[in-house]
């Protein structure tokens, strides 16, 4: 089946692949040929597809997936490949994300926190590592 990644700035991926795993709102979902037709809103999180034996991994940030039995079409409003990661960068936001959840700002002083986006940002921290880990 036809993959297509695409982000506001760029066409990230265009290949056949024999499966695609993505981070939907509700949970991960796989597709192989042949899937039911949907659409879904995505999460923060790893997209894995496989070509054969190789696999492919991609961190999203949001977006949106559109499944159609021969094709699966992803517009992310965020996506890298994992050599494209700067690993120390994504380490300080994770560590930035995770003082604002525990309701300090920059300075280490107490801060009102805007809790859903420091867990958004949490995510997205921790997806950018797991997938530069992959490289």
């Amino acid at each position: 089946m036809l993959l297509e990644l695409a982000t506001p700035t760029r066409m990230l991926v265009t290949a056949e692949v024999d499966e695609v795993v993505a981070p939907g709102v509700e949970g991960y979902f796989g597709v192989l040929p042949g899937h039911a037709a949907f659409l879904t809103t995505l999460a923060p999180g790893e997209v894995v597809y496989r070509s054969g034996q190789q696999e492919h991994h991609l961190a999203v940030a949001g977006g949106f997936a559109e499944v159609r039995p021969e094709r699966v079409i992803i517009l992310a409003e965020h996506a890298e490949r994992p050599d494209e990661i700067d690993r120390e960068r994504a380490e300080r936001a994770r560590q930035r994300a995770e003082m604002r959840l525990q309701g300090k700002g920059p300075d280490g002083s107490a801060a009102e926190i805007d809790f859903a986006r420091a867990l958004a940002a949490l995510a997205r921290a921790l997806t950018r590592l797991l997938v530069a880990s992959r490289s």
